[in-house]
């Protein structure tokens, strides 16, 4: 792989010379021209302004008075900017971005397997060089593939409950508004009358030429973005970050009057300095990764962590491998742990996402060795294949299996061909041309023979994850109390304090003896199903519960409620739960339940259907193992068993439940009604 990331020419091709960080922060890219501008200064001087023309009006600094104003306009979009150019970074940049790092800065994160290490930055680029920290810069570079598509993937992910720090209108529409109005209110001499506090002065100084006595050439390096000149005011800058404060007041601080900075995005510094300035987290997906990046570079943790909370917030099975790779990279323990929650949970998911094949090698190696993996090996084989291919298409070399053979390297032997069934081996792997003539037939030697050779694959199959099991009932009953189903819904809504992945449900089967069940198994969120499933279960006259599952686990949010429901056709006579907790606690994951309006044969917290949510939870806590069966044992002659209480006390805390609402509790009243007691 690593000729693959060090393949410039390929990788201009197959990305357009885009930016890897920030592709969808330069979707428009193309559309975007840069010009400058010449405006005179009171003292009849001269003074060249960086814009950037986006369609929606000019993202400058105007000038200090109405009078340059309006000569602006009149002279209109002036000539071409000599700092549109940058071609020559662009050739050495299509597909690693090189990240400069100041040496005050935390220690550089883990670079990406087969990139190329550089010894510092072009044109000064960093903190360190601009700024005059003494020592070497550190370097790492970023697949381009790997982050445009993180980004993209973060983009597509819908934005529920994505945090009042974001903001959803066209950022570089945003700042060229906001320096316009800037410039506006401070052209009045006596503008400080106006702003109550430290914060508004402050914030009427962003983006702004008044008082600025440092500029920021933003930009360039990849050219994809215009550079951007952007004023700035030191001590504002130095209150800030300890890195700002080493460039101007340090020990070896330099008296520069423009300090360029090639290696971040310019909208990604304005969100910065926003920040710096006016106390204001703003957040869009397209450019979330450079903005981190930024906030890393110069040592803005708030600002960082709000990146990092907004990542998790769109944390899905199709972005969480393109965000492990990219956690690695921003050296993010906590957002890695969230990545690998959802990996292994749902695995199969994770590995056909579109944006897989784009993950560097040593992700793509850490994933395919992972031992909680809930995923076919067949699974895992194809995806190795689908970024096999993509590797091929990079760097523009026929996908024949020799190829993808040579990309793969080691990474082939962590899936564990061995283990999948002899059919999948035959009418899959042995079909592809991937494996050597001695690896196919020792394979099949493998599968049919006493005597088995000697294979350089795994043999054992992975772990994967266990699931627990919530129980909310601490007792059963039957026969003198009957629950009938007749085409209606059981229901329940629960929530969750911390993040789970929900596998499916237990339910009660039949009272008078064996029976076959036709179940239909629902999850919903507010009115929208998430997931459902026609399948059947055979009960066997017992009290136990019996399992049903859904196709793949459902993720579930902390703090959200969410709707069970189960539609069940066969014996109508069957066991029903009693003395239900309105919350439990299971291992390190609470529950809490209610009644759910949808639940139309009698199911509530108190008692009914849906005994047992089965799920994968965080693995920190493994005290409880997940039963299998019902914890409430057989009752006996009818009446209700109490026996289970005490086990469920050991898994779960019972909460008094005051809801009496009809059709929603189990009862013992003896009525022989639909779904009640």
């Amino acid at each position: 792989m690593a000729s693959s990331s060090n393949n410039s020419n390929s990788t201009a091709n197959n990305h357009g010379g885009h930016n890897p960080l920030n592709r969808l922060s330069l979707k428009s890219a193309g559309k975007r021209n840069q010009e400058s501008m010449s405006h005179s200064q009171p003292n009849g001087g001269w003074i060249n302004v960086e814009t950037l023309n986006n369609g929606n009006g000019l993202l400058h600094s105007p000038p200090h008075n109405h009078q340059q104003q309006q000569q602006q306009q009149q002279r209109g979009g002036g000539g071409a900017s000599p700092a549109g150019g940058g071609g020559g970074a662009s050739a050495a940049a299509d597909h690693n971005i090189q990240i400069t790092q100041p040496i005050s800065a935390p220690s550089s994160p883990l670079a990406s397997p087969g990139a190329l290490n550089s010894s510092g930055s072009s044109s000064g680029g960093g903190a360190g060089s601009a700024g005059g920290i003494s020592g070497s810069p550190t370097a790492f570079c970023l697949p381009s593939s790997s982050a445009a598509a993180a980004v993209a993937a973060i983009s597509a992910t819908p934005t529920s409950g994505s945090g009042s720090y974001v903001c959803s209108a066209g950022t570089n529409w945003h700042f060229a508004a906001v320096a316009a109005s800037n410039a506006i209110d401070t052209a009045d001499p006596n503008w400080q009358a106006s702003k109550a506090t430290v914060l508004e002065r402050n914030a009427a100084m962003f983006n702004n030429e008044l008082m600025s006595d440092v500029k920021f050439i933003v930009g360039g390096e990849f050219d994809i973005d215009p550079i951007q000149t952007i004023p700035a005011h030191k001590y504002i800058l130095a209150t800030g970050s300890s890195v700002f404060y080493a460039m101007f007041y340090g020990g070896l601080a330099e008296n520069k009057q423009e300090i360029k900075v090639p290696d971040v995005e310019p909208t990604a510094f304005l969100t910065l300095l926003r920040y710096l300035y006016c106390d204001e987290i703003k957040l869009e997906p397209e450019h979330i990764l450079a903005t981190l990046y930024a906030a890393k570079k110069y040592i803005v943790p708030h600002l960082a962590r709000a990146c990092v909370n907004y990542l998790e917030v769109k944390l899905t099975a199709k972005n969480a491998c393109l965000l492990l790779s990219q956690s690695r990279l921003f050296e993010e323990p906590e957002l890695m742990q969230r990545c690998w929650e959802v990996i292994d949970a749902q695995a199969e998911m994770a590995v056909k996402s579109e944006d897989f094949v784009d993950i560097d090698l040593k992700t793509f190696e850490s994933i395919l060795s992972r031992e909680t993996l809930n995923c076919k090996e067949i699974h895992l084989f194809e995806a190795a294949l689908n970024w096999a291919m993509n590797a091929c298409e990079k760097m523009s070399i026929d996908d024949t299996p020799q190829n993808k053979r040579r990309l793969l390297g080691q990474a082939l032997h962590l899936i564990r061909i061995p283990t999948m069934s002899l059919e999948e081996f035959a009418n899959g792997v042995a079909q592809t041309g991937i494996l050597s003539s001695q690896e196919t037939i020792d394979m099949f030697l493998h599968f049919t023979a006493k005597m088995k050779p000697s294979l350089g694959f795994p043999t054992r199959s992975r772990a994967g994850l266990k699931t627990q099991v919530c129980h909310r009932f601490q007792s059963c009953a039957y026969r003198s109390n009957q629950w009938r189903y007749r085409g209606r819904c059981d229901s329940i809504q629960f929530s969750v304090d911390r993040r789970i992945f929900i596998v499916g449900f237990g339910l009660y089967g039949s009272s008078t003896g064996a029976a076959n069940y036709n179940v239909k198994i629902e999850l919903k969120r507010l009115g929208r199903t998430l997931a459902e499933n026609d399948t059947k279960f055979f009960s066997d006259g017992s009290s136990n519960t019996f399992h049903v599952f859904f196709e793949n686990p459902i993720q579930i949010e902390p703090e959200c409620y969410y709707t069970a429901s189960v539609i069940l056709d066969g014996n109508e006579l069957s066991f029903f739960g009693q003395e239900g907790m309105s919350e439990v606690l299971m291992g390190n994951v609470t529950f809490q339940f209610q009644c759910s309006s949808e639940s139309t044969n009698g199911t509530g917290v108190q008692g009914g259907q849906i005994p047992e949510l089965i799920f994968y939870g965080p693995t920190t806590v493994t005290a409880m193992s997940s039963p299998t069966n019902s914890l409430c044992p057989t009752p006996i002659g009818g009446a209700s068993s109490n026996a289970g209480a005490t086990s469920t006390a050991a898994a779960g805390t019972a909460v008094p439940n005051s809801s009496n609402g009809s059709g929603n509790n189990a009862n013992s009243s003896g009525e022989d009604g639909d779904g009640s007691t």
